[in-house]
């Protein structure tokens, strides 16, 4: 990408968010369109493809605070008077006061952090942090899994590996710029550091370029990462692979993979940080006598639980070690919520039974502290 591709790139606009927005506005605005965009959830679409590198070049931009800072500076010095000639190599438009910008510390240097001015080319480079998603069951989520991602994007050439030089033959210093990567260059006056024209930024020279990646040292390929989910981990969780990003350049580390974890609902089971929460019906006589119930839990199988005679809906009742994983290895708790469950057609004989038990505890009124309260409100 050329430096005034680059300037002239809204990626605030790519993204949908304001110049001001947060760092949580931009993730959360990347992963919403990372995810419309997908590959996996668009295959064959070129332009879903396309929209889902822009996405990602956005991000990777936006997200990193040193190199937004850099772009919201560029950009600014631009929209200041520093134009691009038509050329763009041949010389600045330049308003009043911009000399001062173009000298140690400042255009060029927010450039060459950028693209290649600057003796930070022509060492190592780290590769970019990449971002995606994986779906997993509610009890695999608990249990813990390894899960296989399948990620499409640039990869160090499996021909060249990654040198960019045809096999048997290496990258050589260049001459015109030592190996830095940028040449100075005075232009009306001013000096300004721009990427050294005869290696392009890179510091070295090919004179036999790899067939497979023509020089560039990295091919678009699909790729598959393992990627061990730990157990008890939670819905909207960020985990993160080292190493599995980007590839570095010239030497440089790989990034990071960072994989946000969505954890699909349960039909019967719910979750509230460590615990796991169930609702389980029971009969009148079950809540007013006492009885033993069965219940389920998600990984440990059936379990009774002994329900005091008297028990009322709504009660919430603790089985200990029954719920989900924690960091240091201990559980959770199992939480039901008992409901008593009112039936809606009453056999004769059931109803019979109801009336004569409702004569007898016509004494006791459920309703008295209610009926004092609205009796004193209405005095």
């Amino acid at each position: 990408m050329s430096t005034r591709d680059w300037i002239e790139k809204d990626y605030y606009k790519v993204l949908g968010v304001s110049s001001s927005a947060s760092a949580d506005e931009i993730k959360k605005s990347y992963r919403k369109l990372a995810k419309q965009f997908h590959p996996d959830a668009n295959v064959g679409n070129a332009k879903a493809e396309e929209r889902f590198k822009e996405v990602s070049e956005a991000y990777d931009i936006l997200s990193n605070d040193s190199k937004r800072g850099e772009y919201d500076e560029a950009r600014r010095l631009f929209a200041a008077g520093g134009r691009p000639s038509a050329g763009f190599g041949g010389g600045y438009s330049t308003g009043p006061g911009m000399q001062d910008l173009f000298g140690n510390g400042g255009l060029g240097d927010v450039l060459g952090g950028m693209f290649g001015g600057g003796r930070r080319r022509s060492g190592p480079m780290r590769g970019s942090d990449l971002e995606t998603h994986t779906t997993m069951g509610f009890h695999d989520a608990l249990r813990g899994a390894t899960v296989s991602l399948r990620l499409i994007g640039e990869s160090a050439c499996a021909i060249c590996g990654g040198s960019g030089a045809k096999p048997g033959t290496s990258p050589r210093q260049c001459s015109v710029c030592g190996g830095s990567g940028s040449q100075n260059r005075n232009a009306g006056g001013f000096g300004f550091s721009e990427p050294c024209r005869e290696c392009r930024g890179r510091g070295a020279v090919i004179d036999a370029p790899c067939g497979g990646c023509r020089g560039s040292g990295r091919t678009e390929q699909t790729r598959t990462v393992q990627a061990k989910v730990p157990a008890g981990v939670s819905d909207g969780a960020r985990i993160r692979l080292a190493g599995k990003g980007g590839p570095g350049e010239r030497g440089g580390a790989a990034g990071d993979l960072y994989v946000t974890v969505q954890v699909a609902a349960h039909p019967v089971f719910d979750r509230t940080g460590d615990n796991i929460t169930l609702s389980v019906p029971v009969t009148f006589a079950e809540a007013a006598l006492g009885a033993k119930v069965s219940v389920p839990t998600p990984l440990d199988g059936d379990v009774t639980i002994a329900l005091a005679a008297g028990t009322s809906s709504g009660r919430v009742l603790r089985v200990k070690g029954k719920g989900s994983t924690k960091r240091d290895g201990s559980r959770g708790d199992l939480l039901v919520t008992i409901d008593v469950a009112v039936p809606h057609n009453l056999t004769s004989k059931a109803r019979a039974a109801l009336e004569e038990y409702a004569v007898a505890t016509a004494d006791h009124n459920p309703r008295g502290a209610l009926n004092a309260y609205m009796d004193h409100g209405n005095a």
